[in-house]
């Protein structure tokens, strides 16, 4: 399995959209056996997604991302863990022993903090009568709202 985390300073990149380096660790049976630092040079979602898949990264771990470029990596067929930040070194440390949902790794504004925006162009789909997907920016919000809930579960046990 290859796990790629954007880089910046050290620490994961606050935003995988205007990311330049990637670090790729490859794990065998839960133990780091390799890394290398890859630079990303698209800008375009579909080509930056094109090229997380040439890694072949199987799963990215990110602070944000936009709503299309997250589209676009799902659809290569990378599993996203998004709205992560810290050294990536504690990061890639919890991701081996399962624990990345601890609050110490969560972006700032996770857990209903956020302030959801709508509309057009903003990244997210049009709104239902422009164009019929109503339903998938309530499917990202319901997803969003089941994370937070486990994580306040986890925090009360």
């Amino acid at each position: 399995m290859k796990v790629a985390i954007p880089e910046w300073q050290g620490r994961v990149s606050p935003v995988f959209d205007v990311a330049t380096n990637v670090l790729v660790t490859e794990l065998t049976e839960g133990q780091q056996v390799g890394r290398q630092k890859i630079t990303l040079t698209a800008t375009d979602p579909i080509e930056r997604a094109r090229q997380v898949a040439a890694i072949p990264a199987d799963v990215l771990i990110c602070g944000a991302v936009s709503w299309p470029l997250e589209l676009a990596l799902r659809a290569a067929g990378i599993t996203l863990i998004t709205e992560i930040c810290g050294p990536i070194e504690q990061v890639m440390q919890s991701f081996l022993s399962n624990n990345l949902a601890n609050e110490a790794f969560q972006m700032p504004g996770c857990c209903g903090r956020r302030r959801f925006r709508q509309g057009r162009g903003n990244g997210y789909p049009p709104q239902d009568g422009q164009d019929g997907n109503k339903d998938i920016p309530n499917q990202r919000r319901r997803q969003r709202r089941r994370i937070c809930q486990n994580r306040q579960k986890t925090r009360k046990t």
